[in-house]
Order: structure tokens, then sequence, then C-alpha cells
């Protein structure tokens, strides 16, 4: 296994993130929120562990976050949520895919 495709713990729970599959890093990494270099030196989390992003993933292989108080879905305008749903759904999707691909990190984000 790549170096980069090992786990690292999460700054939430303290638990291994075993896989990029599961990672809100480099989520945010396939959808433009971060550069690459912020992949090395940012903290890493689970997405469950950062529900406000994992309530946007609606798929039927990921079970449903639901975030309370003012940062829920729920509380955003509609056209918003659906342009975030959109987007955060294409990578995690995308997460799913590239590990199996064998892709080099430089084309896993997604073109927007």
């Amino acid at each position: 296994m790549a170096k980069c495709d090992q786990g690292y713990l999460c700054e939430v729970c303290g638990e291994e993130v075993p896989n990029i599959t599961v990672s809100d890093l480099y989520l945010r990494y396939v959808i433009g929120e971060i550069g690459s270099q912020a992949l090395m030196s940012s903290p890493e989390r689970h997405l469950r562990c950062n529900p406000t992003l994992a309530q946007f993933i609606v798929d039927d292989a990921f079970e449903p976050v639901t975030v309370d108080g003012p940062f829920a879905k729920e509380h955003l305008a509609s056209e918003d949520v659906e342009q975030r749903e959109h987007l955060v759904t294409r990578g995690w999707r995308r997460l799913q895919e590239v590990r199996r691909l064998g892709l080099p990190i430089s084309d896993y984000p997604l073109d927007v």
C-alpha cells in the first residue's frame, strides 16, 4: 500500500482513518477545497467525523449523516444545498474509484 493510502489518526475521534475512501481530507482535495500541498500538512478526519461536509453525500452506498443546528443543510438555501450535494457526492464517488484505478494523486481532483 502506498504511503498516501495508509491510515492516519483522525483529529476528532483519535481512531485510524484506514484509507482515502473514508477520508475527509482527501474528499476536500478531490472537490478542490484544498491543494495538494495541504495533504501533507492538514489534519485528517473520517468523513463521519466532519458531519457538516458528510451531510452533503447523497448516495445509496453512503449512510446519510444528519447535522443539527445552524450548519444543517435544512437551514441553507435549497439551490446552494443542491449544488453542494452534487459536488460532494461526485467527489465521494471519485474517492471510491481512484483507489481501485491506481491513479496518481494529481489525477484525483474532479474537473469542476
